[in-house]
This record gives structure tokens, C-alpha cells and sequence, in this order.
């Protein structure tokens, strides 16, 4: 039997060259007027918060280049970033390391990004979010979609808003905690942080649950990837 693949799945030949419209024209057809995006980074590092942000276009210009964060350098991001809070309504929330390690990565990243939504200054009555999750608790119809920051221009806006932020959030936590080079690696796993932490230990902003800092516990799921 040949099973037909639905037209938003993720395959090679249903992603478009980049990011655009298509999502957003697909619900207003279905009768939704202000449309969301919204997206998360930080879901891999071992230290700092993730930061998600819901992003509301109120045209169809938006900035050039618009990409996922991904895939575009910091210099292309901190333009970008100036170039979304100037010409959409943005909003940005976070989810502490403490956080992270009481409710588990995927459940605060999803309330992180709902609280971002809820923050917004204008009521949005529909959500495209990137990933295969709807978080709950939304006031909205919400839509899921894998690798929508490659695919939706309102998710890619929000994930170089949550990439940015939260970048210059671990900039200013690397003069607080100035061993273990924050400023560099954003708290990811690099070489370096590892060194720091087998050096001086963990500090306040790290995830006791993630490896290598959680205690061997197989009842903790570890870290995820961005």
C-alpha cells in the first residue's frame, strides 16, 4: 500500500529554498487574521536558561534575509534582530536551569515559548511553532511544524530572536561566572567549558540534570540538540 505524505511533511522535496509565507497564507485562508511564529534556542547547552520569543508580522515585508538562526552568522543575526524589533511585534520568555532540571528540557521549552505567546501586545488567533509540539495552554489555535525555522518567515524571525537573546544573556552571565568562558560557547558543551566545569565544578546557572553533570541516574533523559 502507498501511503500518501501529508503536504507539510518535512521530506527533501516538500522544503522550500528558504523560509516563507506559506504557512501564514494557509491559515488566514482558513480564516485567522493575526498569525504568530514562535521558537526556541538553548535546548542543548549545559548551563543558561532557553529562551523562546513569538514574533507577529503585521505585512508581508519583512527584513531581508530572514533565515533560520541556524544557518546565518552573528553578524547576520544581531542585523536581523534590530530589523524584526523595529518592524514586528516581538515578545521573548525564558525557562531557568533550575527549570529545566524540576520540569525537564522539552516541557520548558514548550511553557517557555507559551509564555512568550501569552506576552505578545497584540492577541494572535493562531500560532505556527517550530518542532512537533503544540505547548499547552495556549489562547490560540496553534500548528506544529518540523524544521519551521527553515520553512515559516514568522518561526525563522522568532528563532533569531530566542538565538540573539539568549546569546547576550550568556555574554553578561560570562562577567558573573568569568570561568567558564560563557561569552565564548554560550554554555554549550565545548572543550572548553568542559574543562571549567571538571576544574571548578558547576555553578548556579548549570542543568544538574544534564551529563556530565547529573549524577549517573538512568531515570533522567539527557540533553537534547538544538
Amino acid at each position: 500500500m502507498i501511503r500518501r505524505v501529508p503536504a507539510d511533511s518535512p521530506t527533501l522535496f516538500a522544503l522550500p529554498e528558504g523560509p516563507d509565507f506559506a504557512f501564514e497564507d494557509m491559515a488566514r485562508r482558513e480564516g485567522f487574521k493575526l498569525i504568530a511564529g514562535a521558537d526556541e534556542a538553548g535546548r542543548g547547552p549545559l548551563a543558561g536558561p532557553v529562551v523562546a520569543a513569538a514574533v507577529v508580522f503585521h505585512d508581508r515585508h519583512t527584513p531581508k534575509g530572514l533565515n533560520d538562526s541556524k544557518q546565518l552568522s552573528m553578524a547576520q543575526r544581531e542585523h536581523l534582530f534590530e530589523e524584526i524589533m523595529a518592524t514586528a511585534t516581538v515578545a521573548v520568555a525564558s525557562s531557568s536551569a533550575p527549570t529545566i532540571d524540576r520540569i525537564d528540557i522539552r516541557k520548558a521549552s514548550l511553557d517557555a515559548m507559551r509564555r512568550a505567546l501569552l506576552l505578545l501586545t497584540v492577541t494572535p488567533d493562531f500560532a505556527l511553532i517550530d518542532g512537533r509540539d503544540v505547548p499547552p495552554g495556549l489562547h490560540c489555535r496553534g500548528k506544529a511544524v518540523v524544521k519551521g525555522d527553515a520553512r515559516s518567515l514568522s518561526i525563522a524571525a522568532a528563532s533569531i530572536v530566542a538565538k540573539v537573546t539568549r546569546d547576550r544573556m550568556m555574554a553578561r552571565a560570562g562577567l558573573v561566572f568569568p570561568a567558564y568562558g560563557f561569552e565564548r560557547h554560550a554554555g554549550y558543551a565545548t572543550p572548553e567549558h568542559r574543562a571549567a566545569i571538571d576544574d571548578v565544578g558547576g555553578c548556579v546557572l548549570h542543568r544538574w540534570s544534564f551529563r556530565p553533570l547529573r549524577k549517573d541516574d538512568p531515570g533522567v533523559a539527557d540533553q537534547e540538540s538544538d
